[in-house]
């Protein structure tokens, strides 16, 4: 009887369990579905600020504007990691801290100083648990992320680079390429003509026809181009915690469904082996009153 009961608590624990998960990939296919939309509503935009930026972008516009500046040698730079407030996403903040650590490594090896900042609770945690420097944090920023979230994230190391004080700013964040496929990736954002020339060898200004002079829209477009890049990264990054949760959770049921599929066999054997017991034990006593 001990053996049944207890797995008959069992069973009814994993069935709890089952419940707490099937209802959160249900959660996360939701939030998935608004999320994706944001990634595709942001995507448009972004691309074209990129290619206007890289248009317009050239040597002479550097030396007006600090945002264009090319350092000649890199000697501290800033890291941006986005990660996640919640686990129970399979491995998608683990990845993200592995990137950006083999970023850190990798700038450290050339002799870069390096600012770390991180946004999301469980990149903070790994850092903090190593006794990595930090230089900022951020836990506020949630499932909805807005283009105000973003200027407030980069601001800061906006004004950094434009001071002279950083040389380079890099992102670390997830790829939305699908709900299935999220890797990890890392994004210069700063200089921006760094990743813009290319696109400005075969073109330039000279090309346009602008109204007003290229250095007016540089100097309102630049802040939009960084804010904007910003937020596709943090909905991105939402996008793809939630894609990672979803099939976390997805296997995760299936997993109980399985363990339940075993435990209900070993009850029912444990169950017909306790009743033919007892009637066993039923027939021997009316035969020894016979």
């Amino acid at each position: 009887m001990a053996g049944s009961s207890d797995v008959k608590r069992r069973i009814k624990s994993v069935e709890n369990t089952k419940q707490i998960t099937r209802t959160m990939e249900l959660v996360a296919t939701s939030k998935l579905k608004k999320a994706t939309d944001r990634v595709r509503a942001a995507a448009p935009y972004s691309d074209a600020l990129a290619s206007v930026v890289g248009s317009l972008y050239a040597p002479e516009l550097a030396e007006k504007f600090p945002l264009l500046r090319q350092p000649e040698k890199v000697e501290r730079a800033a890291v941006l990691l986005l990660t996640a407030n919640r686990g129970l996403a399979g491995g998608f903040n683990a990845n993200l801290i592995k990137e950006a650590r083999l970023l850190l490594e990798r700038l450290q090896g050339e002799g870069v100083e390096t600012d770390l900042h991180i946004v999301g609770k469980k990149g903070i945690a790994y850092f903090r648990f190593r006794g990595h420097a930090i230089a900022s944090t951020r836990t506020d920023i949630g499932d909805n992320p807005s283009m105000e979230d973003a200027e407030s994230v980069i601001a800061g190391l906006r004004d950094e680079f434009a001071s002279g004080r950083v040389d380079a700013v890099h992102v670390v964040s997830s790829e939305f390429i699908s709900s299935m496929s999220t890797p990890p990736k890392v994004t210069q954002m700063l200089p921006i003509g760094g990743k813009s020339g290319k696109g400005s060898a075969s073109g330039g200004i000279d090309n346009f026809i602008l109204s007003p002079e290229a250095g007016i829209i540089l100097e309102r477009l630049l802040p939009a181009y960084l804010r904007n890049s910003t937020y596709r990264a943090l909905v991105e990054n939402v996008a793809a915690e939630q894609g990672a949760r979803r099939s976390a959770m997805k296997s995760a049921t299936d997993n109980a469904g399985d363990v339940l599929e075993y435990l209900t066999r070993s009850y029912n054997r444990a169950r017909q082996g306790q009743i033919t017991q007892e009637i066993a034990e039923i027939v021997g006593g009316a035969a020894a009153l016979e």
